[in-house]
């Protein structure tokens, strides 16, 4: 099969298109979600929830949290596993992986040795369920040792594994807090686990289909590995080195772009080297900076306008006093009218959608 040859603007639009990032919003939020495969799930609310700001930002203001919710909660047209919310239709591609969890050597042994205390909170949440992990007494027989923040926290580490392991599931949540209930109570029961072989080939072909252009191979990352392995086919970009993976269905396709603000979480902006090869874009989440070594904000925003990340938005919400403040926009490139303008109206509808009133100082 021929390699394709890509300049950098059709690939940007091949990634920005796969993303849902078009003029053409998508209809519903259970479409949107199947799409991409995935919205990550993290506490950090600067401005939005990450999940929320990603279904807004593809959805626009016709999207309510409240519709999450539903969808996990009631509908459970989705589900919630390793901070991730994905579709329920995929269960079947991670149900077989789950049988080999842990995959450490430290990790079943120490699950062996508890094999008491694994028993007693499935009993628990079998008669008791749904249960928030404060809830659940502390029955290990070997304690979970760490340098890190799970040192000891045993509870929290059993509940951990029985999820990855399909033993349990996240029911829902109040804010934060999770509430966990056995899997046969909340994942459907007809489901059959794929092959895993079969499963991989899948969910890698998917993630081609929601990224547009991918590595066949890259370091992974928090997010969700960003590679696609031999999925869709071989193509070279105009001016990057190596080879990529594109989705062949996205080539030659008309392209009419749009502004959005996109959550530091967004996979289209979330893998730093491809947005830097793809878009010649340079960004780090700065959260965990000193104030004083920040360049861009606490929580940014990158700036799609058409097919090109253009800048930073730095802002913040206040939930109690109602109020959106825009600290700085920062330009990568001087914005022209029709750009400046249009940033300027993703940031008045961000402020209605969250029911705020926007203020810059």
């Amino acid at each position: 099969m021929a390699q394709h040859q890509l300049d950098r603007t059709e690939a940007r639009r091949i990634a920005v298109r796969a993303q849902l990032l078009t003029a053409g919003r998508p209809a519903d939020l259970l479409s949107t979600v199947k799409h991409l495969t995935l919205l990550q799930v993290d506490p950090t609310a600067a401005i939005a929830p990450a999940a929320d700001l990603v279904a807004w930002t593809r959805l626009g203001s016709a999207y309510r949290p409240a519709d999450l919710s539903r969808a996990l909660e009631h509908d459970r047209t989705l589900f919630e596993l390793d901070a991730m919310i994905r579709p329920m239709d995929d269960l079947p591609l991670f149900l077989a992986s789950m049988a080999d969890v842990p995959h450490s050597a430290r990790g079943r042994e120490w699950l062996a040795a508890n094999d008491r205390f694994r028993t007693d909170i499935l009993d628990r949440l079998r008669a008791e369920g749904p249960l928030k992990s404060r809830d659940i007494p502390d029955t290990s027989q070997v304690s979970w040792q760490s340098t890190g923040w799970s040192n000891n926290r045993n509870v929290t580490q059993m509940l951990e594994l029985l999820l990855r392991r399909g033993e349990i599931a996240i029911s829902r949540r109040d804010g934060r807090e999770r509430f966990w209930d056995l899997a046969e109570r909340v994942y459907p029961a007809d489901v059959v686990p794929l092959p895993p072989d079969e499963a991989r080939r899948i969910r890698n072909s998917r993630r081609l289909a929601a990224l547009g252009i991918a590595r066949a191979s890259a370091t992974e990352q928090a997010i969700e590995q960003v590679y696609v392995e031999d999925a869709g086919e071989e193509a070279v970009v105009d001016g990057v080195k190596g080879t990529w993976r594109v989705d062949p269905t996205l080539l030659g396709q008309p392209f009419e772009g749009r502004t959005a603000l996109l959550s530091p979480f967004d996979r289209l902006s979330y893998d730093r080297a491809r947005a830097g090869h793809l878009f010649e874009f340079d960004y780090q989440l700065e959260m965990y900076k000193p104030e004083g070594k920040r360049k861009w904000g606490y929580f940014a925003l990158p700036i799609l306008h058409d097919d090109r990340l253009v800048g930073k938005v730095d802002a913040v919400v206040d939930r109690k006093g109602k109020k959106l403040t825009v600290r700085a926009i920062h330009e990568d490139v001087p914005f022209d009218t029709d750009t400046a303008a249009a940033v300027q109206a993703e940031l008045d509808d961000l402020a209605a959608w969250l029911g705020v009133e926007r203020h810059n100082p």
